[in-house]
């Protein structure tokens, strides 16, 4: 009896010229990764179980396979998708078949909108920092400084939440 394979849990997102896949799945030892320019081909043994994956993504439109790449990160498999027409606009989709595919979901940690500013390139993928971030709204002093609680006032009798909660009418 042969085991019987199944699409690994897929991620995406995208910029106005690439798109990125993330492959979830632990531990795939020498996965088998085609690009083809209007299509994305994975399989792979993974995960805790061990279980044998494979997909066949068809592509909303086409890429670069020349241009196009994929990292083994251990964790994860990470893939980067040249488009084809790197001035066109976002795809609405990543698949061309319309179909609402259960392992495949949008990577809102990558994702960009198409109208967002400073979207270019693999570096330019936002910094993540927090702390800056904080700054810039305000809610950080300008060197970065933690929060002082030092001023605040001790222990002066009990708080309005260690009142005993009043019985329900």
């Amino acid at each position: 009896m042969t085991e019987q394979t199944l699409p690994p849990p897929v991620m995406w997102a995208q910029r106005s010229s690439i798109i990125f896949l993330t492959i979830n799945l632990e531990d795939v030892k020498d996965p088998e990764i085609k690009f083809s320019k209007d299509s994305v081909y994975f399989k792979g043994t993974g995960g805790v179980e061990k279980k044998n994956y494979e997909v066949t993504i068809p592509l909303y439109k086409e890429i670069d396979p020349e241009q196009s790449k994929s990292f083994n990160k251990g964790r994860c498999i990470e893939i980067i998708l040249t488009k084809a027409n790197t001035d066109g606009p976002y795809w609405p989709t990543l698949t061309s078949d319309k179909k609402k595919h259960h392992w495949l979901k949008c990577d809102f940690n990558k994702w960009y909108d198409e109208d967002e500013s400073g979207d270019e390139g693999v570096g330019g993928m936002g910094s993540g920092d927090f702390e800056e971030m904080m700054r810039k709204m305000g809610g950080l002093g300008d060197a970065g400084d933690k929060p002082n609680f030092d001023d605040m006032e001790g222990d002066d009798g009990p708080d309005s939440d260690d009142e005993p909660i009043p019985d329900l009418e």
